[in-house]
């Protein structure tokens, strides 16, 4: 018996199914939404719809349905640039660029070889202050086959030196490319000191003739890392790309040869998607900038590294930074970046150890040859979301940039106070959600490992700054605060006091559970200065009046209830305050720790 195939290409998967209309997919999520409602209390459909749009930093959204919208594609290496700077190789799908930053110059140089000899193709080395000395560098690069791995230096405080340093490594050999590293607007944002702009046509000048070198990097992590959202840190990485381009076009030097010696450095978050449109949308309007100003087609593709972000990196339970850096490695890779850094998962605690350096190149040398992820290139282009993301990203990135341009450009936008404007908003946006967890960070606030997770390691080297620097930020800062403040105590604790059946309490004690380990606070049967009574409604209405009476008696001060207290009925009044979800938990955790006696200033790690 034979049966008749579809003719090839054709997959009849839909003949059979009635058209569903937006109206039709809205009724149901409306029927879902509203299975516990009363009948008076229904939700109309578009209503619905909107329920599950998603705010994002910057002004962005997230919707629920993304319909199929004709649109132009475009393809890699061609205008606007969006689908990748150029087609990728199959074989190399990126850079694998690691960080080495240690100043022992025998443990950089060992770890260098050590990457190279194990995945790494580009090495990454931090000079400065707070990195490697610009008199070490040769030393920390002399097992570097320069002609096989190129070499990036970046600094704070000294990116002349670094950038000699580096050229005087290479001399006259037959090195394959790297990056001076030249950013001094980077560098005055991050240490609060006026940029210097003069030096950088003399390094682009000396590069003449050196195949696969570039003087620049406009280092976007800077206003990321400081709290800026990702909308503000693109629109100010475009505009410090165009003060770079008209600082070289005035010192003689043709703005094509100028943008082609630029480099961009954009964080990449566990939204993996969120880091994708941002590289896209980056590549789409740095190559309408190209194109304003005349710069041939060919070069206008912009040159994209992306590092894991260390806002996103958290102290406590380090190990799971591995997954926030798995998919922002993904989202990188499918945003098409040139290179990919992987920042150590136990980097916020100091100099990372051998085997944190193995994690992290690892993780994105798996994605790239066991995952298979960087043999396409722009493997989401067409996506109805990432498109849409990506459109959004770059319409507002480019609005925030033409304010900056109004403004009088980026110098004139951080001498004004412009950027610290953007900044100071986005993060007090942005606290609230964190304070409240509406905002979660996976084993700090949710989920948090009550036992000392944080390794030790050996400290890096402080960087001065002065008043206006814009300094790292990370988002589980305030709860790792809390932490400290609790290891001052003796194994500070909480009573918590159940009622009925673990039916009945269950769910509500592990919720305070959770809760009070977030700010490094057990809990106990023994009753303290502080309780917290957890129960059902049903056993709140019956036994709650009692049960904080009981708490009262044995010595109990401050008496607070999982859950709402309108739930204890006439009883409400009796106790002090409420725990429940959507709360802000930083400040309940900081009045837990005052009344428990911890100093307002913890131990630092």
């Amino acid at each position: 018996m034979t049966t008749s195939s579809p003719p090839q290409g054709h997959l009849p998967l839909a003949e059979g199914f009635d058209p569903r209309t937006r109206e039709d997919w809205q009724r149901l999520v409306a029927d879902v939404l509203d299975k516990r409602r009363t009948d008076d209390a229904r939700t109309e459909p578009e209503a619905a719809e909107a329920a599950l749009v998603t705010a994002l930093d910057g002004g962005l959204t997230t919707a629920g349905l993304y319909l199929r919208e004709d649109r132009p594609l475009g393809v890699p290496g061609a205008m606007p640039f969006t689908r990748g700077r150029a087609l990728r190789e199959a074989t190399l799908p990126w850079d694998v660029r690691q960080l080495h930053d240690d100043p022992d110059v025998t443990r950089s140089r060992t770890g260098v070889l050590d990457d190279l000899e194990h995945g790494v193709t580009s090495v990454w080395v931090h000079v400065g202050d707070d990195g490697v000395a610009p008199a070490d560098l040769a030393q920390v690069l002399a097992d570097v086959r320069l002609d096989l791995a190129p070499v990036v230096v970046s600094s704070a405080t000294d990116q002349p030196g670094a950038a000699r340093a580096v050229l005087d490594v290479v001399g006259d050999s037959g090195s394959v490319g790297g990056n001076l590293g030249l950013d001094p607007v980077g560098a005055a944002l991050r240490t609060g000191t006026a940029p210097d702009l003069e030096p950088m046509a003399g390094f682009v000048a000396a590069l003449d003739g050196r195949d696969g070198w570039r003087a620049v990097t406009v280092d976007a992590r800077v206003l990321h890392d400081a709290g800026a959202s990702e909308v503000d840190a693109l629109a100010v990485a475009l505009a410090t790309g165009v003060e770079y381009l008209r600082h070289l076009e005035q010192a003689g030097i043709d703005v094509a040869t100028a943008f082609r010696h630029i480099e961009f450095r954009v964080s990449a978050t566990a939204d993996q998607f969120l880091t994708a449109a941002v590289l896209r949308a980056l590549r789409r309007t740095w190559a309408r900038i190209g194109e304003a100003v005349g710069v041939p087609e060919a070069d206008r593709g912009a040159r994209t590294h992306a590092v894991t972000s260390l806002r996103m990196a958290t102290r406590e339970d380090p190990f799971v930074n591995v997954l926030r850096n798995t998919l922002a490695t993904f989202g990188a890779s499918i945003g098409g970046a040139d290179a990919i850094t992987v920042l150590p998962h136990d980097t916020v605690a100091g100099l990372p150890e051998r085997f944190s350096r193995r994690l992290a190149r690892n993780t994105q040398i798996l994605l790239a040859d066991e995952s298979n992820v960087g043999r396409v290139t722009d493997p989401g282009g067409g996506s109805w979301y990432l498109e849409s993301l990506t459109d959004e990203v770059a319409e507002r990135a480019w609005a925030r940039f033409q304010e900056v341009e109004r403004a009088g450009g980026v110098l004139a936008a951080l001498r004004d106070g412009l950027l610290r404007e953007w900044v100071d908003a986005a993060t007090a946006e942005r606290d609230p959600l964190l304070a409240t967890r509406r905002r979660p960070i996976t084993g700090v606030s949710m989920f948090p490992n009550l036992a000392d997770t944080a390794p030790e390691r050996r400290p890096r080297a402080g960087l001065a700054t002065s008043d206006g620097a814009f300094v790292p930020r990370r988002d589980a800062a305030v709860f790792e605060a809390l932490r400290d403040r609790a290891r001052t105590l003796d194994a500070p604790q909480v009573t918590v006091r159940t009622l009925g059946a673990q039916r009945d309490f269950g769910a509500r004690q592990g919720f305070v559970l959770n809760l009070l380990a977030a700010g490094g606070l057990a809990a106990t049967d023994e009753v303290g200065p502080v309780a917290v009574l957890a129960s059902s409604r049903e056993q709140y209405a019956t036994h709650g009046a009692e049960a904080v009476a009981e708490l009262r008696a044995a010595g109990a001060e401050r008496v607070l209830l999982a859950g709402r207290a309108r739930e204890l009925g006439d009883a409400a009044g009796l106790v002090d305050g409420e725990v429940y979800d959507g709360m802000d938990v930083v400040a309940l955790l900081t009045d837990l720790l005052d009344r428990l006696g911890a100093p307002t200033e913890g131990e630092t790690r």
